[in-house]
């Protein structure tokens, strides 16, 4: 059995900005909760009960740290005693020197499951650990199959029994992968992977440096003849470091979690609100009577959080709707997601798009394609096609702007 997962959270996420200029990727609003949480619940659910945050930064930290605490709250909202403790303030040089500084640090001398802040998935800890254990294997990799593009991925080549043959790091072409089995991030070590660093290969690339597992650890591993195997996972796994990716993600798991797992009751076909207080339960009594006598249209799947009004003549569509959020009249909503605390007003449109917290969107301004940072302001009227809106940057009322990023 498996009972410690660490979390290595020290990246600057450049590939999800603007939504991490000032957020850890970690906790970047998902389904109207930290990104992370969900996979803290998925693995508390299994049996894991100890996470460690290889934290490094000061965003990652507070934002990490003020959230989670140790942990204590968790059993009073998902009936799932965990605990949380955190890495010392240590610089480190890769999320495996994050994950070898936690595991000493804290005397840790059995397996651990690496996860990763910024991926959600569906892993079955219990089979990974029987087949990582039949094995007699030093890293279990969970592997995934993925038919587009290789280049941001690593990349295993395995036998028949699934051990790893060759694994290339985030190969620049088509050709130069051995497969089509990606790295999903998710490691199983044994007890050992402390004492790899303290032999011959594994003090070399301490001292080099060399402390990534996709880059260094995992490749060097194979290399020096240690058994590195991969775990076929079936379920659902998603690198969420995009903003694509991050959408891509959302419209998925709208359309496959049960109510149960969005913390939600279906209000009206495939219509999904959360909240348990009286006011939160008046305003889901009134959203869902809205779309029962047309009074506003929602097309499925949709996530609206607690505490949410929206406006007469509104069109929602497949997006999520955080906690707070107000939508004025007559606006369109269309495969976007709308975090905690925005207003979005009278007769405006997001379409595509990825508005984040407590963000103002003025009378009749369009959003397309595009992704606006916290606490951003859009005038009335204001058109954005393709355009990325650093934190606390206002764009006037009436501009265009189509292909700009905004810093």
């Amino acid at each position: 059995m498996v009972r410690i997962a660490v979390i290595p959270v020290g990246g600057e996420a450049v590939r999800l900005r603007p939504l991490t200029v000032e957020t850890s990727k970690a906790m970047v609003r998902f389904l109207n909760r930290p990104l992370v949480e969900l996979s803290i619940l998925h693995l508390a659910q299994q049996g894991v009960e100890e996470f460690y945050f290889g934290v490094r930064g000061y965003h990652n930290y507070r934002d990490v740290y003020d959230y989670f605490r140790e942990g204590s709250w968790f059993a009073v909202k998902y009936g799932r005693k965990i605990r949380i403790r955190y890495m010392p303030r240590v610089e480190t040089r890769g999320n495996a020197e994050a994950v070898l500084s936690t595991l000493e640090y804290y005397d840790i001398k059995e397996p651990v499951l690496v996860i990763q802040g910024d991926n959600v998935f569906r892993l079955d800890v219990q089979d990974m650990y029987n087949f990582h254990r039949s094995k007699k294997a030093f890293i279990t990799i969970a592997l995934k199959e993925e038919t587009g593009d290789l280049s941001e991925f690593g990349v295993a080549a395995v036998d028949e029994n699934m051990c790893i043959l060759k694994f290339v790091e985030k190969p620049k072409r088509r050709e130069d992968a051995p497969s089509n089995l990606v790295n999903t991030g998710l490691y199983l070590l044994s007890e050992d992977f402390r004492n790899f660093f303290k032999g011959e290969v594994g003090q070399k690339l301490y001292l080099e440096g060399r402390l990534d597992f996709g880059g260094d650890v995992i490749p060097t591993s194979i290399e020096s003849g240690l058994p590195v195997y991969g775990y076929p996972t079936k379920g659902y796994w998603f690198d969420v470091g995009s903003p694509e990716r991050y959408l891509k993600a959302v419209h998925y798991l709208l359309k496959h979690l049960t109510p149960y797992e969005l913390e939600a009751e279906e209000i009206a076909p495939s219509i999904y609100a959360q909240g348990t207080s009286e006011q939160s339960k008046a305003l889901k009594e009134k959203i869902g009577n809205d779309i029962k006598n047309g009074v506003m249209k929602a097309e499925g799947p949709v996530l609206i959080g607690r505490h949410v009004q929206i406006g007469a003549e509104t069109y929602i569509k497949e997006s999520v709707i955080d906690n707070y959020v107000i939508i004025g009249e007559s606006c369109a909503v269309e495969e976007s997601v709308v975090m905690d605390r925005s207003y979005i007003g009278r007769g405006a449109a997001v379409r595509r798009s990825i508005i984040g917290r407590h963000v103002y969107v003025g009378d009749g301004a369009v959003v397309e394609d595009s992704v606006i940072a916290d606490n951003v302001t859009i005038g009335e009227g204001a058109v954005l096609k393709r355009v990325r809106v650093w934190p606390h940057k206002t764009v006037e009322k009436g501009v265009k702007l189509e292909g700009f990023t905004v810093v």
